[in-house]
């Protein structure tokens, strides 16, 4: 059974691929055009391939929709929250993930610091979306109009000297985050607090959320909070990996 269950399985990536006749099918198995007919009957009748008029073979419709339903479906902070407390524990700071929605960058969790030190930032409330590191990736991830679109019609307070100061300056940074695939604020919301962000992709390589560790000056520098990126770098990924199903569950 398990065999069976193996092979059937085995063609759907090939599928993926594009429409596949019989012949192709069964030799991609190692197996003989009944045993293939046979599974790919089984498949049809569950609407997960379809028969074209040409004879061949394509991933079907109720394939198509399994996957978009268990997509929406997905909860990032849920998946993401172990990794959070995990980092949070690692290096004990305060630790935020944050998505888009519409125009609003907004934070969905948070695991707060060790220190009496604390950030005043809140599950449900927006970021100051011009200069936070979460922002700017997920900003950075939008079609080139899309992003420009959106650089252009929004406001650009001077919350400290080093806050973005205009659209093409913001451009220019969502630009390098894009690039390099990491984004920092240091101190451009707030003088004294620093912080590194990484982001969190779906299967289709989509960021769909973004990840960061804050802290005061006063607890650590800018540069020893640098440090910290490839770390918060691994939880990311780590979170993308289980987010889109590229690697398995450990209990």
């Amino acid at each position: 059974m398990s065999q069976t269950v193996d092979r059937a399985l085995s063609i759907l990536p090939l599928l993926a691929e594009g429409p596949a006749d019989l012949g192709q099918v069964a030799a991609r198995l190692g197996v003989h055009k009944s045993t293939a007919l046979r599974l790919l009957r089984t498949l049809h009748e569950h609407g997960l391939v379809y028969r074209q008029s040409d004879q061949r073979y394509r991933l079907g419709g109720r394939l198509i929709a399994l996957a978009q339903e268990a997509m929406e479906n997905l909860d990032v902070r849920e998946i993401a929250h172990p990794h959070l407390v995990r980092l949070n524990e690692q290096c004990g700071h305060t630790v935020h993930l944050a998505v888009h929605e519409e125009k609003e960058v907004l934070y969905i969790d948070k695991v707060d610091s060790r220190y009496p030190v604390r950030m005043y930032s809140r599950i449900g409330k927006p970021v100051a979306i011009t200069v936070a590191a979460v922002a700017k990736l997920l900003l950075a991830d939008l079609p080139e109009p899309e992003r420009r679109a959106l650089a252009e019609s929004l406001d650009y307070p001077s919350y400290t000297p080093r806050s973005t100061p205009g659209a093409e300056a913001f451009l220019a940074e969502l630009a390098a985050v894009r690039e390099q695939g990491w984004a920092t604020d240091l101190g451009g919301h707030e003088e004294s607090i620093n912080c590194v962000a990484a982001p969190v992709r779906g299967a289709d390589g989509r960021v769909v959320a973004a990840m960061s560790v804050s802290a005061p000056n006063v607890v650590v520098t800018a540069e020893e909070l640098l440090a910290l990126l490839p770390l918060v770098r691994r939880t990311a990924d780590a979170i993308s990996g289980e987010y889109s199903g590229r690697t398995p569950v450990h209990q």
